[in-house]
């Protein structure tokens, strides 16, 4: 009988999980869920390996009115109509700060190490420990892994992690990290099969969704990222400003008489698509309305796309493929042929047609920069490392 390997996600109100079956170092999606509204209208919806709904349900206030309940109705729910009791759990950690290059199997001691990075991801960190602490108390034998967003970026080098500070805040912590680490990696993992010739080539990678970043790829290892200490950096994202001046922090602390609450809720709430075009953070929105304001939005996004795309172009010392992934790059044919268009003076030359039907390759044959679209499955590499580690194999730096 195979194992099971199961991914856990977890936002403030929402919890994805992933149900993998393993059969040697084979693994194969068994089963999707998601329960939302937790703490108060809370819902479940599952498909299964085919996209087939299996569960779409309301849950009672004491299926779900915190993550630890919602984790005992998942448990309960996969044992009693899948007869599943996974082999190994694998989470998503947004922060693994200096220490963690790989991931780590948690135990009380690790999870206590990875709360210290609260204050650099505190819109995710806290509710990515929640489900593991949960686990930890109820289920201590049960053998879990936390995959970190950072690790993958972990081999910049000296210059490209630090900020032009005095040496003693890199010691303590303070540098560049790179996030959105299992999605990169993935799609560094599917360039061998999708396009193998540019696996090993120059490749920026654009993780466009409600978090966005970008990262440069060469020889399919990270060497630069759009985002740094926090996952407030770099590009403009759903409700997050993306790069700005200190001095605006400090204009908020001085002039606008906010505390450090209100600022840090401020730039992680209010800002970004939704603070630009005062109207929503989701650009299926903003593409429909047919408000200044939120086509206004939309051009900022794609500048900085294209603006970053140079940086990293720079730090590659040239660009040999682009990737769009994550739900804006994988869904919007508009925002890939306006971004397209700003990176012709890379030799970038768009397919319309193609792009106009998610294709794989959206380029013409004449383009000096291939454009692809490749769905990104961080899921799947969570059950990867998991099952690696679980086998007692070293999963690589």
């Amino acid at each position: 009988m195979p194992d099971h390997i199961l991914t856990v996600n977890a936002g403030s109100s929402s919890v994805k999980f992933q149900v993998f079956k393993a059969e040697g170092e084979a693994l194969e999606l068994d089963l999707k869920a998601q329960i939302d509204g937790i703490g108060t209208q809370a819902k479940i919806r599952a498909t299964d390996a085919n996209g087939a709904i299996v569960a779409d349900r309301a849950l009672a206030q004491t299926e779900a009115g915190n993550v630890a309940e919602a984790l005992d109705t998942t448990a309960k729910w996969l044992r009693e109509r899948y007869d599943v009791e996974p082999a190994a759990i694998g989470h998503r950690v947004v922060h693994g700060g200096p220490k963690y290059s790989r991931p780590v199997f948690v135990d009380a001691n690790v999870l206590a190490d990875l709360e210290r990075f609260v204050p650099l991801a505190p819109l995710h960190q806290p509710n990515n420990l929640a489900p593991i602490r949960t686990i930890l108390e109820r289920y201590p034998d049960r053998p879990q892994v936390a995959c970190f967003d950072t690790a993958f970026h972990h081999e910049h080098s000296a210059v490209a992690k630090h900020f032009a500070l005095p040496e003693q805040f890199f010691a303590e912590g303070v540098r560049r990290y790179g996030f959105h680490g299992l999605s990169y990696e993935y799609i560094a993992e599917r360039l061998k099969d999708v396009a193998p010739d540019y696996a090993r080539a120059r490749v920026i990678v654009a993780h466009l969704g409600s978090g966005a970043s970008m990262c440069a790829l060469f020889e399919g290892r990270s060497v630069e990222s759009t985002m740094g200490f926090t996952a407030l950096d770099g590009l403009p994202m759903g409700t997050r400003p993306g790069q700005i001046d200190p001095g605006v922090v400090l204009y908020l602390f001085a002039q606008k008489r906010m505390d450090v609450d209100a600022v840090q809720r401020f730039l992680y709430n209010e800002c970004g698509l939704r603070g630009l075009s005062g109207i929503s953070n989701d650009v299926r929105e903003l593409e429909r309305s047919s408000e200044p304001a939120a086509a206004f939005a939309l051009e900022y996004f794609v500048y900085r796309v294209a603006l970053y795309a140079g940086t990293l172009a720079a730090a590659l010392g040239g660009v040999d493929a682009f990737v769009f992934t994550a739900g804006i790059g994988e869904n919007s044919a508009s925002i890939r042929a306006k971004v397209a268009k700003k990176l012709a003076w890379l030799g970038a030359a768009l397919d319309s047609a193609a792009n106009a039907k998610h294709a794989t390759t959206i380029s013409r044959s004449d383009s000096r920069v291939a454009l692809y679209v490749i769905p990104t499955d961080e899921e799947l590499m969570i059950a990867r490392h998991t099952l690696a580690l679980l086998a007692g194999r070293k999963v690589p730096s």
